[in-house]
């Protein structure tokens, strides 16, 4: 079987072959487990949080639906006016629609994920409306027409040379005066170039990181202020969010935001936490007039319909399993091809999208369990991958040819064989025999998994045959 002979092992071979892009990743990545290593030093302080935030993300799925009805409820008594969309198309046509009433030829574009998800920009400039991404690392992806590798930092593959000659192709009179291309510079440059938008443009949108149905508050979280601009500054504020980001009451934030920071970025809190309850009230002197939430399913529902699966949807968002894991290390955001990349987005695209179109994502996994050891709201990561692995395996054709079916099988047995004793010191005594047919007829059954190994080698005596021998008794 080729490696690119599916859409997932094409993006991962071409991955593969970005060694300035990987070099890059792997540093980023290095950088940001030693960070969240620190913010947590207290193992068991840690322990209790996680325990904490588990428990809230599940108390908000579990009433879900009336929670939701609660937002709504809440929200249009606070002035801000809700939108329901069923899918990508659907929250499309109202973002479209909203800024198509208010005559605004662009949009300033805060950080949201559900944004590249439902592929809105595409639909903006298919409407003649320019998306404007005001996020420096959305702004860096966008000005080098790719899309995010990360979902907390969109552009962690690109360095810093890089940036400086998107920013002379692109803003080549604002550049004529930066001598030095240092990070303070380019951010510099950015913030200019960025402030000479706010005040053009009428309408501004942005994602949501928690939506408290209690109070009807929606909060965002960042860095760079630039999302305190967008939903201030134009007249017009879009939020919008998938319907799992819910939680009950507003106390629910505080061990929420501090999962969320330190596991993204190892801060203790963000620059600016934004607590958004309604429109410019009278006598206020900023903020937008109208504010609109746009709630999208897009397949949340289905999933959440789901006892097991429902546990994905209590993501939020922090990044910290992709940091960890080793395959993503390797083939960065890109190699996985989907919106959503690392661990959780070889979980949550197969149940978005469908198996049949994104199963394989669940392989791009080694189960070595690090996303779940790291994950602050404890989603069982590898556990939901075996289950789409196996899902996958029996509806679908094995890739490269072979009967529906077929890995369901091969694993079923290995099951079995590893549950028996007997069949299990058979197997390893039968291996320890012909161990020497790996080196020849048995080596290219093995595919291509030793193109780049050396086919594994059988011991001449299993643990417990050299136990008995050493005297350590029965075994």
């Amino acid at each position: 079987m080729s490696l690119s002979s599916s859409p997932f092992r094409a993006s991962a071979a071409a991955a593969l072959g970005r060694d300035r892009a990987r070099g890059n990743i792997r540093r980023a990545m290095d950088g940001l487990v030693a960070k969240r290593a620190a913010a947590f030093a207290d193992a068991a302080e840690l322990e209790r949080l996680r325990d904490q935030g588990r428990a809230i993300r599940d108390y908000a799925l579990s009433r879900l639906p009336a929670l939701l009805e609660q937002l709504e409820e809440r929200c249009s008594a606070n002035g801000i006016q809700v939108h329901w969309a069923r899918d990508a198309a659907e929250a499309n046509r109202i973002v479209v629609g909203l800024c198509r009433s208010y005559g605004t030829d662009a949009v300033l574009k805060g950080k949201s994920m559900v944004s590249e998800e439902i592929g809105l920009n595409a639909a903006l400039a298919a409407a003649g409306i320019e998306p404007v991404e005001t996020d420096l690392g959305e702004l860096i992806i966008q000005l080098a027409h790719e899309h995010p590798s990360h979902i907390v930092a969109p552009a962690v593959h690109k360095d810093r040379a890089e940036i400086a000659a998107l920013f002379r192709k692109h803003f080549p009179d604002q550049c004529a005066t930066v001598t030095d291309p240092g990070i303070e510079a380019l951010t510099a440059l950015a913030r200019r170039v960025m402030r000479e938008r706010f005040g053009a443009v009428r309408v501004g949108l942005s994602g949501v990181n928690f939506a408290v149905a209690e109070t009807g508050t929606l909060c965002l979280v960042e860095n760079e202020g630039n999302g305190r601009m967008s939903t201030t500054a134009p007249d017009v504020h879009i939020a919008v969010t998938g319907i799992e980001k819910v939680v009950a009451r507003l106390e629910h934030l505080a061990p929420l935001l501090t999962l969320l920071t330190r596991s993204a970025t190892g801060q203790p809190v963000t620059t600016y936490v934004n607590l958004i309850s309604g429109p410019r009230r009278a006598g206020e002197r900023d903020g937008p007039r109208e504010v609109h939430l746009v709630l999208v399913d897009n397949g949340r529902a289905r999933i959440h319909a789901d006892p097991e699966l429902r546990e994905t949807l209590r993501c939020i968002r922090c990044g910290a399993c992709m940091n960890h894991c080793p395959v993503y290390a390797r083939i960065g955001g890109h190699g996985y091809g989907t919106v959503y990349p690392g661990p959780i987005g070889a979980i949550l695209e197969p149940q978005l999208q469908g198996l049949e179109r994104q199963g394989e994502l669940a392989e791009a996994s080694s189960l070595c369990g690090a996303c779940a050891e790291v994950c602050p709201v404890r989603i069982p990561i590898p556990s939901l991958l075996n289950r789409l692995r196996f899902e996958h395996a029996a509806g679908q054709a094995v890739p490269g040819g072979g009967r529906p079916g077929r890995q369901r099988w091969v694993w079923r047995a290995w099951s079995q064989l590893h549950a028996s004793p007997r069949l299990y010191r058979g197997m390893t005594a039968a291996a320890a025999r012909l161990r020497g047919l790996l080196d020849g007829p048995l080596a290219s059954a093995l595919g291509p998994w030793t193109r780049t190994r050396t086919p594994p080698r059988v011991a001449p005596a299993s643990l417990h045959v050299l136990a008995r021998r050493e005297g350590f008794g029965d075994d």
